[in-house]
């Protein structure tokens, strides 16, 4: 009985272990086609990849080659000077990046700064049966603004797409793929997320607001290529990284692209609303100072001679609190609005000024190519009987004497010659107004929103006191909007 027992456990226990064998290999199995099926990325990679393109650059540079070994040495220049330099070479200097195809004709949409200045450009383009064909382009046009351009090749037949998706849709969480040219590592694939929306970078190479951030790995190369959704639809043009993060990457809202195409195909450039002014967020301290029982809106710091603003009747000190009807949201909200509206066109201007709103009715101009002109100078008033003059009335805040502009001040100071009003004359380094910034010269356009052209405006206008202060200054043509607290009356 005992034996029966016994053998009846041990083939149980074959059974057992045959079935669980079975039952693994059926889930390896199953694992394996799951895994398959399931993965949507491959789907999507498949039929992206014919349409994504490598795009390989070169420009010529001249190169000194020297023959003298010492050219360096200031010894060496004294008695040859410069002749050296005339021993140049044209050396190719070589880049590469990626892109994708629109139109079935050949036109690539890529980043700007992937093609900029360039002598020759070669597309690489993926067959069907595996193989490459490379063909030459040319810039239909490009933005530096948005960092784009439309490049063109002339292909044997109709080229495969890619349809460009709608990024405003698009939420953090999101999964995206890139497809690039990393390093020279031909249609390279990584997958990640839509990490933020509305990202601002403003550095040396890169300005821009309004960027998805993502950490889908992107690479050097990858200029220029789709970011994608899971439908396979462009969602982003991969443009920027930062260099000493991890998971970090940029992309440009495909919206953006879709918004300047037709232009950079018709005119070889955007053509965009200009304004003609500068602007600043607010804050609380600046919302106090003008009048604006919100945070909301921006604040015209400066207005460019000539422009559509100032034909408008637009004011430094102008809080700018609606366009066309719409809530200004902030700082990149209103840029991003305005350059999207056509030349020619009116913008209907919401605004506070002096703590009352008004209305002004601005007809846009073509915004140049470069937006740098002449800004608007401090509007002439009444000196009064005060020049020469001086006065302490902000040295709580560190500006320890102010002065009515003089012909002397104007030579010392090497301001304009139209330049009126007052100028700061002396600043104590380690205040407040130090540490923002603000040094002997300035000019003072306003105080708490107040223009102040006298130093008895000034001091009309200081004579509330407070433990904070806000100052239009004026530097080298320019103006900017600072705040400043006094620390000693916390």
């Amino acid at each position: 009985m005992l034996n029966c027992i016994k053998n009846h456990r041990r083939t149980f226990g074959l059974v057992l272990a045959f079935a669980l064998a079975l039952g693994m290999l059926g889930s390896e199995a199953a694992l394996a086609v799951s895994s398959s099926a399931s993965n949507p990325i491959v789907g999507i990679v498949k039929k992206a990849s014919p349409a994504v393109v490598n795009i390989d650059v070169e420009t010529k540079a001249r190169r000194s080659v020297s023959p003298f070994p010492f050219d360096d040495d200031p010894i060496f220049r004294r008695f040859f000077g410069d002749a050296f330099r005339d021993f140049t070479r044209s050396v190719p200097m070589k880049g590469r990046g990626s892109g994708f195809i629109v139109t079935e004709d050949g036109q690539i949409l890529t980043n700007n700064h992937v093609v900029d200045g360039v002598d020759k450009i070669t597309v690489s383009v993926l067959m069907s049966d595996g193989s490459k064909k490379t063909y030459p382009a040319r810039v239909l046009g490009n933005d530096p603004t948005y960092d784009l351009a439309v490049i063109k090749i002339e292909p044997d037949g109709d080229l495969p797409t890619l349809k460009l998706g709608d990024s405003d849709e698009v939420e953090p969480g999101e999964w995206v793929v890139a497809i690039g040219n990393p390093y020279g590592f031909e249609h390279s694939v990584t997958a990640g997320v839509i990490s933020a929306k509305d990202r601002s970078i403003h550095a040396q190479d890169v300005n821009f607001d309004g960027f998805l951030q993502t950490d889908a790995a992107i690479n050097p190369g990858n200029s220029g290529g789709p970011l994608l959704n899971m439908d396979g639809q462009v969602v982003g043009i991969n443009t920027a990284i930062i260099p000493y993060a991890q998971g970090l990457g940029f992309a440009i809202p495909v919206n953006m692209a879709k918004e300047v195409m037709n232009d950079l195909v018709s005119f070889g450039k955007v053509k965009r609303g200009w304004l003609g002014v500068s602007i600043q967020k607010v804050t609380p301290e600046i919302a106090r100072a003008y009048g604006v029982k919100s945070e909301g809106g921006a604040i015209i710091s400066d207005v460019f001679s000539d422009s559509a603003a100032e034909k408008a009747g637009v004011r430094r000190g102008d809080v700018v609190i609606e366009l066309n009807g719409e809530k200004v949201k902030d700082v990149n909200w209103f840029v991003q609005k305005v350059r999207n509206l056509a030349p020619g066109s009116t913008a209907t201007l919401l605004v506070v000024r002096g703590g009352r709103k008004e209305t002004l009715k601005v007809k846009l101009d073509e915004r140049p190519d470069s937006a740098d002109g002449k800004r608007g100078r401090t509007p002439r008033g009444p000196r009064g009987d005060d020049s020469g003059k001086t006065s302490d009335a902000l040295d709580d805040f560190g500006i320890e004497e102010v002065a009515s502009v003089t012909s002397g001040l104007r030579r010392q100071y090497r301001l304009d010659a139209n330049a009126e009003g007052l100028v700061i004359v002396e600043v104590d380094a380690d205040s407040p107004a130090g540490e923002a910034g603000i040094r002997e010269g300035d000019l003072l356009h306003q105080v708490n929103g107040r223009d102040v052209r006298t130093l008895e405006d000034l001091k009309r206008t200081m004579r509330d006191g407070g433990d904070s202060v806000v100052l239009m200054i004026g530097r080298e043509g320019n103006s900017f909007i600072v705040a400043l607290k006094d620390e000693d009356k916390d």
